[in-house]
């Protein structure tokens, strides 16, 4: 990672916490999808559950009275139609603040959060106005003049974008200390599909929140040069429709395909790579968009089998956060060995790849 520049103050990610929900619904999901297949794609479904590297995901839509959850009789999804994208949105309204709050408190107990100058918040999963930023910052006791960002619609790499964004802060303004917010609650938008593909696609998600602190103080990882490009042609394997009940997810069998395709363009792998040689690359937080995925930038960049093990473990105990994911990567990673030459990389809708290169303060 190439040093900074004497002219800009480096800017450090100084801690990471995470949140959440308490109900696990990954298996009522599960027994619900495969309930709405044919007996042959039944099959399928059951072989790639098996193979997602999911066993958990949470959900911010409470069990029922009776424990169930909200597939079952009386829950959230009991009845066919769903819910409209208003009692969607009215819930967002209510848990995403509520489970943000949840994941600061965790990065209070390891660093002190005051005297906080901007806010970054990213979240695709849902709309509020006044935004969620000015729900955190009022539950917090900010200052009315803290400087606020709200990214919202960036889908799985906009934690990337909002790191980025608290980089070119602090190396902008020395003394800010920047308080990085990203919360989705992917379980409000389930959607009554049969198809085996969008069935595959709901799989992968859950809810989740994480905090950081951005800031000038030589602790943590130094967050370093930023990249993006976009994949051509693939602008319609990520998609995310507004519609009346909910937003339906729209993620394509292609993409790992794709990615791999991609990550064997030298000069793509260089971008990603940091313009290191991928062998002396001793830290990857890849979003975990999938086990395929992960497989797709394993195998294309020959990655030993242990590079993406924070990865991995983060997919398999909550699922695909979206944007909140390669925040609990980065938590694990924050916690691990020292790294040299870090990688973060993240893909989303466009089909775009985001990321950026890091080191260890230490």
């Amino acid at each position: 990672m190439p040093a900074s520049s004497p002219a800009c103050t480096a800017a450090f990610l100084n801690a990471v916490g995470t949140a959440v929900p308490d109900h696990d619904i990954h298996d009522a999901f599960i027994a619900w999808a495969r309930a709405r297949t044919e007996a042959r794609a039944t099959r399928v479904f059951d072989r790639m559950a098996s193979r997602s590297g999911i066993a958990h995901r949470w959900s911010v839509l409470p069990p029922t009275a009776d424990g169930g959850s909200p597939v079952d009789a009386a829950g959230f999804y009991a009845t066919e139609p769903h819910p409209g994208t208003a009692a969607r949105m009215t819930l967002y309204a209510k848990h995403a603040p509520d489970l943000a709050i949840r994941a600061i408190d965790a990065l209070r107990a390891k660093i002190a959060v005051e005297g906080i100058t901007h806010l970054v918040v990213a979240s695709c999963t849902g709309f509020v106005a006044p935004g969620i930023d000015q729900i955190i910052a009022r539950r917090l006791g900010l200052s009315p003049s803290v400087e606020r960002l709200l990214i919202g619609f960036m889908g799985c790499y906009a934690a990337v974008v909002a790191l980025r964004n608290a980089r070119h802060i602090v190396r902008s303004e020395r003394h800010a200390r920047v308080l990085v917010v990203t919360v989705e609650l992917s379980t409000l938008h389930l959607q009554p599909a049969t198809d085996i593909e969008p069935l595959l696609a709901m799989l992968q998600f859950g809810d989740g929140a994480a905090a950081a602190l951005v800031t000038a103080d030589a602790t943590g990882i130094e967050l370093g040069t930023p990249f993006a490009a976009a994949l051509p042609d693939t602008e319609t394997l990520i998609r995310w429709d507004v519609t009346d009940a909910g937003f339906a997810m729209h993620l394509s069998g292609e993409v790992p395909a794709r990615i791999a395709t991609a990550l064997a363009d030298t000069a793509f792998r260089t971008i990603v790579s940091d313009g290191h040689p991928p062998e002396s690359i001793d830290g990857w937080a890849v979003h975990a968009g999938g086990r395929s995925i992960l497989d797709a930038v394993e195998h294309a960049m020959q990655l030993k089998p242990d590079a993406l093990d924070a990865s991995r473990q983060v997919l398999a105990q909550n699922g695909n956060m979206s944007s909140a994911t390669l925040m609990f990567v980065f938590e694990r990673l924050l916690a691990g060995p020292p790294i040299r030459h870090g990688v973060a990389l993240a893909f989303g809708p466009g089909l775009a790849a985001e990321g950026f290169g890091f080191r260890s303060a230490a």
